[in-house]
């Protein structure tokens, strides 16, 4: 080969490579997740001045149709606190809700409202998004299952098409009771026990409407899984999840996001990640995880293999698919933010 053909063939090389490089080191940072799944994280994305504006434990969020990022945390001198995409904070407001743990965004009649549940006054509340209480649902002794008030430990709600909605006592009896949308009880359902209809830490619960039919998703975290269920509460399916101890479910489009507090239980500390199934609840990605392996059809034990995220509590994702990670018992700090790659 003449020099300078080698030279030439030698300048294409380097410039395919460095060209290679960029595009591999493009977005900076490492990137977390599987298959189509990545994203690139900015830990400092919520940060505001604890002195002003301090949080606790950051339980829930949601985005609006204004695209605002609404955070639910315990933390008594601002429970909710509002931001832009960009993490710019817009407002706070709440002062009375102490056990601040479930944020649920619904929709009636063009209007969006807020359900959020509390575990220390053992109720919940539907508020509007600048927090105008409009109802509120106390323990409900009339159906004869609870001794005392302080046994029912609301942890989510979810709101079906028709303004009804459906209250879990994850951290109270385990039963998902079912109301009108004037805050009448219609039903209830779960509750604890050894059969696969029973519940143990029914922590998340939300309508799925991914297969055409609405369905009912609640999670039962210390068994690893969620479970379907139709509208009148019978058992219709077991999403096993091994060695993920899972909070909330989230739909949003064809896949479902959920952050995983502990893994493989409650008791290891610290070892938390993210997990999104696709429309056939099939695990696709973990973000801060394991890659998700299926053998013979059956998914094997998920762990944490990055310790980017301690005990996370919930996933908020936005209109540009990227998500919004909130932690419990982390060192309060403020969620952060995965941009899709």
């Amino acid at each position: 080969m003449e020099r300078r053909t080698f030279i030439k063939h030698t300048a294409a090389v380097s410039a395919s490579f460095f060209i290679a490089k960029d595009m591999l080191a493009s977005p900076k940072g490492p990137v977390y997740g599987h298959n189509k799944m990545k994203y690139s994280m900015d830990a400092k994305w919520g940060q505001l001045n604890p002195s002003v504006n301090p949080v606790n434990d950051c339980h829930e969020m949601v985005q609006d149709a204004k695209g605002r990022i609404i955070l639910l945390t315990n933390e008594t001198k601002n429970n909710v606190l509002i931001y832009n995409k960009s993490g710019k904070l817009l407002s706070s407001w709440g002062h009375e809700f102490p056990g601040a743990h479930g944020l649920t965004l619904a929709k009636e009649n063009g209007r969006e409202y807020l359900f959020i549940t509390d575990t220390n006054r053992h109720q919940v509340y539907k508020t509007t998004l600048d927090g105008k209480l409009l109802m509120t649902i106390d323990c409900p002794m009339e159906t004869g299952l609870y001794k005392k008030i302080e046994e029912f430990v609301p942890t989510e709600t979810a709101v079906a098409d028709n303004g009804s909605f459906f209250i879990a006592d994850g951290y109270g009896l385990q039963y998902v009771f079912h109301y009108s949308a004037d805050g009448k009880l219609l039903s209830h359902f779960g509750g604890r026990g050894t059969e696969t209809k029973n519940l143990d830490n029914a922590h998340g619960v939300c309508i799925d409407k991914r297969q055409g039919k609405a369905t009912l998703l609640v999670t039962d975290r210390t068994r690893n899984c969620f479970k379907r269920f139709d509208l009148q509460g019978n058992l219709i399916e077991v999403i096993a999840l091994p060695g993920a101890c899972v909070c909330r479910p989230v739909i949003h489009k064809d896949h479902l996001y959920a952050a995983v507090l502990r893994s493989p239980d409650l008791n290891a500390a610290g070892s938390g990640f993210v997990t999104i199934l696709d429309k056939h609840n099939k695990v696709v990605s973990n973000i801060g995880g394991t890659e998700p392996v299926y053998k013979d059809g059956v998914l094997q034990p998920m762990s944490q293999l990055d310790k980017i995220l301690l005990n996370p509590h919930d996933v908020c994702v936005d209109d540009d698919e990227n998500l919004y990670v909130a932690q419990w018992a982390s060192g309060k700090v403020y969620p952060y933010k995965f941009t899709r790659v």
